[in-house]
């Protein structure tokens, strides 16, 4: 089963002073092994924003060029609508972005991978599920 994996995720792993024992960082590793890794655009568009040198957006383009953007849908847009209000009818906040992934993951029965404690609270009132780090990087 495919993952999507939330821009925390990514920030963190292609951080240049990460460290080697973050279970999140091996977790996406180990995902990318598997071949499970789900973009989705919006997230492609936050990783690569606010990368300073032209030099380094490049490179950073081209690796993320090798994992393929889920398309999305005018029904993933309306359900991500629902679900911002949804949440802020049960006192909940979110960025539209998170909702897109909410969206996305329900729609299309996907987990979501996220250090981002939000996600906890949308579940209460959303049927997303989340991927945990293995115990073996815990």
């Amino acid at each position: 089963m495919k993952v999507i994996i939330d821009t925390c995720v990514w920030t963190l792993a292609l951080r240049r002073k990460k460290s080697k024992t973050n279970g999140h960082v091996k977790e996406l590793e180990e995902l990318i092994n598997e071949v499970r890794v789900q973009f989705v655009g919006p997230v492609r568009q936050e990783v690569l924003s606010g990368v300073k040198l032209k030099r380094q957006f490049d490179i950073l383009k081209k690796h993320l060029s090798a994992f393929a953007d889920l398309p999305l849908s005018t029904g993933d847009y309306e359900l991500a609508a629902e679900y911002y209000n949804l949440a802020r009818e049960n006192g909940i906040q979110g960025s539209n972005t998170d909702f897109l992934l909410c969206a996305v993951s329900a729609r299309h029965k996907m987990p979501i991978f996220t250090t981002d404690q939000d996600f906890t609270h949308f579940q209460r009132v959303m049927p997303i599920k989340l991927h945990p780090v293995r115990a073996a990087f815990q």
